[in-house]
C-alpha cells in the first residue's frame, strides 16, 4: 500500500505521483493492483504459445521475453490452482479470454470486456488460465487483476463469485468542448445516472456508504475530461497507464505513472499528443489492520496461522479438476456456470 503523505498542502488536488512497479501502490480497501499486457503467438493445440519456451523459468516465468510472460503455467500460460482467503478478486479482461475454475466445482470463460468479482471469503482454490485459441494469429491478453480488502466481519463469508459481462457494463462517451472524446467505463461505482451491475453481496463495493469506484478512461489525444469530486472520507489513486503524457490538476505526468488525489475534489485531466488511458481505484478505507502473506489477507498474524492450517487440513474443500490449470476446450463463447448449476452464456 502507499505510505501516508506528509507536507501536502490540505487544498492540493495531486498529493503525489511515483512511477508504476510490476504491482502499483494501492490505498485501503485496495491491497493489489497489476496490469497484465501480453502479446501472445499463434496457439498450438495443447492451447499454448506455437513457439520455443527455451530459456525460461517455467513455473515463475514473469521475464516478458518476447513481450509475454507464462507466469505459473507449463504450457498454457496463466495460474494454475491457488488458494486466496479474506478479501476478493476483481479481474477485468480487455483483450483475450481466461479460463476460469474452482474449488466449489463453478468454471468460467470470460474476456473481451467482462469482469469477474470473486470474494474469496473463507476460503477458496482456484486457476486462472489464458488459453490461445487462434492458430493461425496473435493471442494477445491484457487485464488488470484487483485485490479488495474485505471487512473483518466478512472475512469469513461463503466463496461467490459474480460476472460482469461486458455489454451490461455502462460506458459513456463525454466530448469536451474542442469535440475531443473521453470513453468512460463503469465497472464499479456510479458516474451520474450510470450504475453497473451489482458486485457480490459481500463486498466492500455492495455497502452504500463506501463510495467504491473502478473506472476505466481512454482519451482522445489532446481531450480533456473532469472526474466529479468524491466524499472527503475516500482515497482515489488514478493510474496513467498508457500514452505519452498527461496533466492532472495542472501537473505533469509521464506514462506509467500514479497520482494519489485529493478525493472530494474535482480533477481536470488534459491528455498529451498520443491516445491515453487511465484506471481510477476510489473507495473510503476499511481502516482495520491488515496482516497478509501470500495468498491469505486477515487482520491478525494468528489468523494468517490459522488461514494455513485450515488449508493444509482442507484444502477449502479440495480439488475437483483433473489437472491443475483446466483449459475449457475449443469453442470461443464465454460462459460461467455456477456452483448450484447455473450456467450462463454469452456469445462473441
Amino acid at each position: 500500500m502507499l505510505a501516508r503523505m506528509s507536507n501536502d498542502a490540505a487544498t492540493e488536488v495531486v498529493r503525489q505521483i511515483r512511477p508504476l512497479e510490476f504491482v502499483w501502490d494501492t490505498l485501503d480497501p485496495f491491497l493489489f493492483c497489476v496490469h497484465h499486457n501480453d502479446h501472445y503467438p499463434r496457439g498450438n493445440e495443447k492451447f499454448g504459445p506455437a513457439t520455443s519456451l527455451a530459456g525460461r523459468d517455467i513455473g515463475q516465468d514473469f521475464s516478458g521475453r518476447d513481450g509475454f510472460s507464462m507466469y505459473h503455467g507449463d504450457v498454457v500460460p496463466g495460474f494454475p490452482q491457488h488458494p486466496h482467503r479474506g478479501f476478493e478478486t476483481v479481474t477485468i479482461v480487455r483483450r483475450g479470454l481466461i479460463d476460469h475454475s474452482d474449488s466449489l466445482g463453478a468454471a468460467a470463460r470470460f474476456g473481451r470486456g467482462d469482469v469477474q468479482w470473486l470474494t474469496a471469503g473463507k476460503g477458496i482454490v482456484h486457476s486462472e488460465m489464458f488459453p490461445l485459441l487462434e492458430r493461425d494469429k496473435d493471442n494477445p491478453v491484457e487485464l488488470f487483476q484487483i485485490w479488495l480488502n474485505l471487512p473483518p466481519e466478512d472475512k469469513m463469508v461463503e466463496p461467490h463469485f459474480t460476472m460482469l459481462w461486458g455489454e451490461t457494463i455502462p460506458r459513456h462517451r463525454h466530448m469536451d468542448s474542442s469535440g475531443k472524446a473521453t470513453d468512460l467505463t463503469v465497472i464499479a461505482g456510479a458516474f451520474g445516472d450510470l450504475r453497473p451491475p451489482a458486485p457480490p453481496p459481500k463486498s466492500w463495493a455492495a455497502r452504500p456508504d463506501t463510495d467504491l469506484a473502478i473506472w476505466t478512461l481512454r482519451m482522445d489525444p489532446g481531450a480533456t475530461f473532469t472526474l466529479p469530486p468524491a466524499k472527503s472520507t475516500s482515497q482515489r489513486m488514478l493510474y496513467f497507464f498508457a500514452g505519452q503524457s498527461a496533466t492532472i490538476a495542472g501537473k505533469t505526468v509521464r506514462p506509467k505513472s500514479g497520482a494519489r488525489l485529493r478525493a472530494d475534489a474535482e480533477c481536470v485531466i488534459t491528455n498529451g499528443a498520443e491516445e491515453g488511458e487511465l484506471l481510477l481505484l476510489q473507495a473510503k478505507p476499511i481502516a482495520k489492520p491488515v496482516a497478509q502473506h501470500g495468498p491469505f489477507v486477515m487482520n491478525t498474524r494468528s489468523e494468517i496461522i490459522e488461514a494455513f492450517n485450515d488449508y493444509q487440513r482442507t484444502r477449502f474443500g479440495g480439488w475437483p479438476w483433473r489437472q491443475d490449470g483446466p483449459v475449457h476446450g475449443e469453442d470461443g463463447t464465454r460462459f460461467a456456470r455456477h456452483a448450484d448449476g447455473h450456467v450462463e452464456r454469452r456469445e462473441g
